[in-house]
């Protein structure tokens, strides 16, 4: 028998809570829902107002995977949505707003990642934060990210901007800044000169082309997700990969003090006391005084 649950009002039927979803590590449906709830606060903010994307694998990473923008079917009529644009052949659309605790563990319920645009529902394609996805080309890793990211933040900062950095919760970084709103076309050509300045700068390092035959051993700086269409994994989502990893905020001198991929690998279990003693890193992405324009 499914067990209902009352959240904040909302009667949610929870399924299959000791379905393991991680097999590596036992981590349980339950643990995953455990995970969300006791993240909320931090979480939370970041999801808030944005159309979501999800990437749904409910039979754990190794299973089946599919995004899923469109409200899903059986989607609960309290669940807030919003009419968003997509490409000229598809018109407009609706998708879910993850606006409290009771639509977030629903949602967490389907097993998803959460995907975010750099823009909000109020403002489509008016991006309020822009972001760079430092991807490695194996045997490059994470910490090859992060010299990367000292230079592009250096970089970022000259120009009058704040950087913030969190683990994609796979292989590299994300560096995200937040900005006055901007049209995502302007972001996205910014984003692109910098990778391209990056390039140039450290070429034994860095690659601004998504070419396979150009990344081995690079870190490819993705500046496209800055493009209205497109989502990045948000702060502190659980990841589809074989342990329960999750895209993590971390401070600066983590980021100079990497020399090892573990040392920013971080699953689950790490995430609570991490808030507890750090708070939330990414906090000031919702402070407008710290929103700059594109120079």
């Amino acid at each position: 028998m499914t067990p209902i649950t009352e959240v904040e009002g909302r009667r949610l039927a929870l399924s299959n809570l000791d379905k393991v979803l991680y097999p590596a590590s036992g981590f349980t449906k339950g643990e995953v829902l455990h995970y969300y709830a006791s993240t909320a606060d931090a979480l939370l903010p970041h999801l808030r107002d944005r159309p979501v994307s999800f990437l749904r694998y409910p039979d754990g990473p190794d299973g089946q995977r599919f995004f899923a923008k469109n409200v899903p079917p059986g989607t609960p009529d309290w669940v807030r949505t919003a009419e968003v644009p997509r490409s000229r052949s598809e018109g407009r659309a609706r998708q879910v707003l993850v606006q409290d605790l009771a639509t977030l563990m629903w949602a967490a319920n389907l097993v998803t990642e959460f995907h975010v645009p750099q823009w909000r529902a109020d403002a489509p394609a008016r991006a309020d934060r822009m972001v760079l996805d430092l991807d490695p080309g194996p045997p490059a890793s994470v910490v090859e990210c992060c010299r990367a990211a000292l230079w592009l933040r250096e970089r970022l900062t000259a120009d009058g901007f704040h950087v913030y950095a969190k683990t994609s919760g796979s292989k590299g970084l994300h560096l995200l800044v937040p900005l006055e709103p901007t049209p995502s076309e302007r972001v996205t050509a910014y984003a692109k000169g910098l990778a391209v300045e990056a390039e140039r700068e450290l070429p034994g390092l860095v690659v601004h082309r998504m070419t396979r035959s150009l990344r081995p051993g690079k870190v490819f700086v993705d500046f496209s997700q800055n493009a209205a269409a497109k989502t990045t994994a948000a702060p502190y989502t659980l990841r589809a990969r074989p342990e329960p990893t999750v895209s993590t905020p971390v401070t600066w001198d983590e980021v100079e003090e990497c020399e090892e991929p573990g040392q920013l690998a971080f699953a689950a279990d790490d995430v609570g006391p991490r808030l507890r003693r750090l708070g939330d890193l990414f906090a000031p992405l919702a402070d407008p005084d710290l929103a700059r324009p594109l120079p």
